[in-house]
């Protein structure tokens, strides 16, 4: 079960992640004190190599710290083997990709449906109904039984939104979710997580785009593996210099 109390829904202190490379270790991650509470849109940002990948990618539980500790919902990430892992993020976090990753012999109706199948949602037509509200939600819901080859690439992106909200996770994360969309595509599928945060969502999106970032209601500004700014919606924050690069 989540964390109810006051303390943050997304917390990393001290995290670290090193790369081994043919010129030796690579500190992507210098030293992150991060704390996301419960319904904040945050938007990440930062130049190609600037870490906001890997910072994504340690909250999600897609890759390990080489050091620090990240709780999110009151579970420390890092100690989770794979399995568990498995069945953390399935009922913590909905994670969304640049390149789409639906499956190409399923429609966009079954898509969404699979993670349903994973959790073990109970009936077929409570995860058929479920997924034809997330579309419709989405604005999609007459592409339902399309494959994705016959949609276009700001329809797949909203079906792999969809599919991420599929078991109801409090958080979604984004990374480059625009990345191969076109600018008005891009500014729709942004208007759809201003939505979801109204819903009570908690929302993370990697992007490179300053413009897009403005429209969450706090900016991370990520430079060379550390956190060097942090702005709330109204334009107000501090810069950062939260350790050592070394």
């Amino acid at each position: 079960m989540l964390n109810t109390t006051a303390s943050p829904l997304i917390d990393l202190n001290g995290v670290k992640k090193a790369f081994k490379t043919d010129a030796g270790l690579f500190l992507a991650l210098k030293g992150i004190d991060l704390h996301v509470n419960a319904g904040e849109y945050v938007a990440i940002i930062g130049k190609s190599g600037s870490g906001k990948t890997t910072l994504i990618n340690m909250i999600t539980g897609l890759d390990r710290p080489t050091e620090g500790e990240i709780l999110v919902g009151g579970e420390k990430v890092e100690k989770l083997g794979e399995n568990q892992l498995a069945i953390w993020r399935g009922r913590t976090i909905g994670v969304v990709f640049q390149f789409f990753q639906l499956l190409p012999t399923l429609t966009a109706i079954e898509n969404v449906m699979l993670p349903m199948d994973f959790c073990g949602t109970p009936t077929f037509t409570e995860r058929r109904d479920r997924a034809r509200e997330l579309l419709k939600l989405m604005e999609i819901e007459e592409q339902a039984n399309k494959l994705p080859a016959k949609l276009s690439g700001g329809q797949q992106q909203r079906v792999a939104i969809a599919r991420a909200l599929a078991t109801d996770p409090p958080i979604l994360a984004a990374d480059e979710p625009t990345g191969n969309l076109d600018s008005k595509t891009a500014a729709a599928v942004f208007s759809l997580f201003e939505r979801l945060a109204s819903l009570g969502k908690t929302i993370l999106v990697v992007t490179h785009d300053p413009d897009l970032a403005k429209r969450a209601n706090r900016q991370l500004h990520i430079a060379d593996g550390l956190i060097v700014n942090d702005v709330n919606g109204n334009g107000h924050g501090k810069k950062l210099f939260t350790r050592s690069k070394t």
